[in-house]
């Protein structure tokens, strides 16, 4: 009876790790073109790293082009080595003036990124862009993007209807929502809050070196000190009495 129970266990762990396995290996297909902000805040510096996992069924990507919301009207790419990258401008009519007065007459609309080499299926390449979010929280920012490869494209530009999960879908469209500002008036700095970020946590390294961790730290040295010198007291005493 154990033994079989045993053979059952074994059999059904074997089996198991099998559909893991395939799970894995069919798991890459399945992933879907991203875009992950560093900052979501309304009015705040950002960027955005835009991934591409996979090739269009085994093919090999050869460009990328994100498309930029209408909201967004200035846009730096960040260089890929691998890539040579475009700035598709669009016009403004009428022409707006951004925060520190200039007129703007156009607009970043699409971001293109070329391979180079074209990039083999089943390797990962990711893809920057700095920009200011604009001053709409609760506005979900869509980031379509169509990715061509050496056969055949993927247009990872489709929306989910109200209700509708986004995973459900073949091929949605990157996207994110803006949040609220923060009540302290910080809106982050894109790549600037990194730095930030390493600031606090030197500030704080530098507060337990010094602060109650240190005092703790001396009183613990004087208790052992004392505790030392009572000891070496003890001692004598027995010695002159033995």
């Amino acid at each position: 009876m154990h033994s079989t129970l045993r053979h059952v266990t074994r059999a059904g762990a074997v089996a198991a790790l099998a559909g893991g396995v395939v799970l894995l290996a069919t798991a890459p297909a399945a992933a879907h073109v991203t875009i992950t902000p560093t900052v979501t805040a309304a009015d705040s510096y950002t960027v955005l790293t835009v991934s591409v996992p996979h090739g269009c069924d085994g093919s090999s990507t050869t460009k990328v082009a994100i498309q930029i919301p209408d909201l967004i009207n200035a846009v730096t790419p960040t260089i890929n080595q691998g890539w040579t990258v475009e700035k598709v401008m669009a016009e403004l009519d009428p022409p707006i003036t951004d925060g520190h007065g200039n007129e703007l007459t156009e607009r970043v609309a699409e971001v293109v990124y070329t391979a180079k080499t074209p990039l083999p299926e089943g390797h990962r390449d990711v893809f920057e862009l700095s920009l200011k979010l604009p001053d709409a929280a609760g506005e979900e920012l869509i980031f379509p993007a169509i990715q061509t490869c050496e056969q055949g494209e993927a247009a990872w530009a489709q929306v989910p209807e109200a209700g509708q999960d986004s995973h459900e879908l073949d091929y949605p469209a990157p996207a994110f929502v803006v949040t609220a500002a923060t009540e302290d008036g910080d809106h982050g700095s894109g790549e600037g809050s990194d730095d930030g970020d390493s600031g606090e946590a030197t500030t704080a390294s530098s507060t337990t070196e010094s602060g109650p961790n240190s005092l703790l730290g001396w009183i613990g040295l004087i208790f052992g000190l004392l505790g030392f010198i009572a000891g070496a007291l003890a001692l004598q005493r027995t010695r002159k009495a033995a």
